[in-house]
């Protein structure tokens, strides 16, 4: 038997404020699950690439060290951050008559890698304001439908004169479903936006490690494990 308080009810008995609330809802949802999707599966594959680090520093060359971490395709933060910074010491070096000629090699080196970190950073970040805006507005818009619904439903029941249960448990249930659908849209997109900035975080964080670790190679021939200078994300702009 059909249920006369559902969906499909709300549907049928809904104007078109009500059925554009309910299709805006569901393609925010569409978008959410989609970008949790895609990013979810490229932060895994970004964990894969951070564990293969380790043979980067075991190579006997920079070359032999760029085809150990060779994996990942243009997604890899590692290997750009790595070729940006040969590509930042070619530069100065060939490049002397030039303004930033007259910066000092480790100047220019800090500023090229923390760039190739920002540059990193917006790819790994990018479509993460889909769920953070859906996460925000997507009880409202559900809460919008609930108030239109209720509104048209109290003109229903002020029309025809009658106010008893039957006449007020459909329209005012099938209004509240709006609200029980906004929040179905939000609450997966603000944890999966949690998720995703912890997790895109964390790779960060190795991919700062990293960059310190290039520039003590390129300025010394050696890699450190010690923070000497903090190539934070924006810094210093």
């Amino acid at each position: 038997m059909n249920n006369p308080y559902g969906l499909a009810a709300l549907w049928a008995q809904g104007d078109a404020v009500i059925k554009s609330v309910a299709i805006l809802l569901l393609a925010m949802s569409i978008a959410c699950w989609y970008v949790i999707a895609t990013r979810a599966w490229r932060l895994f594959r970004l964990r894969g690439v951070a564990r293969v680090l380790d043979g980067f520093w075991h190579a006997r060359s920079f070359a032999e060290g760029m085809a150990a971490i060779d994996v990942g395709g243009s997604l890899n933060p590692f290997r750009h951050v790595a070729v940006e910074g040969q590509a930042a010491v070619n530069h100065h070096a060939g490049n002397q008559d030039d303004l930033h000629g007259q910066l000092t090699l480790a100047d220019w080196l800090t500023e090229s890698l923390r760039g190739a970190i920002d540059e990193s950073a917006e790819r790994m970040n990018a479509g993460l304001s889909i769920l953070a805006s859906v996460g925000s507005t997507a009880p409202f818009v559900g809460l919008f439908g609930t108030v239109w619904g209720i509104y048209h439903a109290l003109v229903g029941i002020g029309v025809s004169g009658q106010a008893s249960i039957d006449k007020v448990a459909g329209p005012v249930g099938e209004a509240l479903i709006m609200t029980a659908l906004g929040l179905a849209v939000a609450i997966p997109a603000v944890l999966a936006y949690n998720a995703l900035m912890r997790g895109n975080k964390q790779l960060i964080g190795k991919l700062h490690r990293f960059a310190r670790q290039l520039r003590a190679y390129f300025l010394t021939g050696s890699p450190v494990s010690r923070p000497e200078l903090k190539l934070a994300v924006g810094a210093g702009r």
